[in-house]
């Protein structure tokens, strides 16, 4: 990290300090009552504080369904904010999540189960579905020790105590991306860095069903959707599979099903085409899992130009 002035480290510490303590408040009450209180606070307060993302979810379910009805598409934005608040308390207790059995389930446990033992180099593709962070899971209990690719966060202990709240779920560690203030080493070289490391057999998460102003337009509901093409690109370089991982939420508590499914990338002469029919495939099965649960995603992000 660069040196900071010693004004700007304080406002650090004070934020840390601040994240710990609604931390440790939401470790002090039952899973489930956290899990509750802050999906009811997000439902009706989202909408109100934060306008703008809450007219974006209005206007992306508008160009995803276009035959339901406004009031339709305003229930389906509020389930969402409901979501976006349990994943909210769960994120702060995530430890606990992973440390009970019953709560994960694998849908194809038999077809996962005959490949687990044999893992070569894969790619993780997973959206912002359910509990998003909990698609890994498959491949950190078959003992593949995967990584991720995540958001850098500008204030260095916040983003130190991240990392360390995620290596049961990502023992292979995590690769920081985006601006950020200071330098932590990685934020630069984040595509040679996981490049590398699935040449060297490893396994990697990416969520990547968000807008991508460099991406290939893949089309999403019907519209083009600048879409990332890291997953396909690596996958077509390195000879890595494509294991495209949804987390959906089972009722109203933190108890999910993941589902795997196989994308195999193709090795032609035409390496551009193979990238872009990958990142279409894979565009075209999130489309479905979206249409099958909409109010577990997350539309108040950026999807489309």
């Amino acid at each position: 990290m660069k040196p900071v002035s010693p004004l700007r480290d304080l406002q650090f510490r004070l934020e840390y300090a601040f994240l710990r303590f609604v931390v440790a408040t939401v470790r002090l009450v039952p899973l489930n009552f956290a899990t509750r209180t802050s999906a009811w606070t997000w439902r009706r307060l989202a909408p109100i504080l934060n306008p703008r993302r809450h007219q974006r979810a209005l206007d992306n379910l508008a160009i995803a369904f276009p035959e339901k009805s406004y009031d339709e598409r305003k229930q389906i934005a509020k389930a969402h904010w409901e979501n976006l608040g349990r994943v909210m308390a769960e994120t702060m207790r995530l430890d606990q999540i992973i440390a009970d059995p019953s709560r994960i389930t694998i849908a194809n446990e038999k077809v996962f189960a005959r490949y687990s033992g044999k893992l070569g180099p894969i790619v993780g593709a997973s959206l912002h579905m359910g509990n998003w962070e909990l698609a890994i899971w498959p491949l950190t209990i078959s003992g593949a020790s995967p990584a991720a690719v995540y958001r850098s966060v500008n204030n260095p202990y916040v983003d130190q105590y991240i990392r360390h709240q995620r290596h049961d779920l990502y023992p292979g560690g995590l690769f920081g991306r985006g601006q950020v203030d200071g330098d932590h080493g990685e934020s630069q070289k984040t595509a040679r860095a996981i490049m590398d490391y699935v040449r060297r057999g490893g396994r990697l998460g990416v969520v990547c069903d968000l807008y991508d102003r460099t991406g290939l337009p893949a089309p999403f509901f019907g519209k083009p959707a600048p879409t990332v093409t890291i997953p396909a690109m690596i996958a077509r370089r390195t000879g890595a599979r494509i294991w495209m991982s949804r987390c959906t939420r089972i009722g109203n508590e933190s108890r999910f099903e993941i589902e795997l499914k196989e994308l195999r990338v193709p090795r032609t002469a035409n390496q551009a085409e193979d990238v872009r029919w990958a990142t279409v495939e894979m565009t075209k099965q999130f489309e479905a899992w979206v249409r099958e649960t909409p109010e577990q995603w997350m539309w108040s992000n950026r999807r489309w130009s």
